[in-house]
């Protein structure tokens, strides 16, 4: 059976004045769409190409 590489982004790696600790896990689309949502409405990002071409950059797969 094979398994999707999880994948994950920490709000910790980018400098903020929030000092935001959120993670956010599952599978590539799944995190992309959350952390874009997240990235819109938490830290006042605007949503388009070069913001989900930053977070896509971002991840990093989940250990198994």
């Amino acid at each position: 059976m094979q398994t999707t590489t999880r994948k994950f982004i920490d709000c910790r790696e980018f400098p903020s004045d929030s000092k935001c600790s959120l993670t956010i896990s599952g599978t590539e689309p799944e995190v992309l769409k959350a952390a874009t949502e997240h990235a819109v409405s938490s830290h006042g990002h605007s949503p388009g190409p070069k913001l989900e071409e930053a977070l896509r950059a971002s991840l990093r797969n989940e250990k198994q």
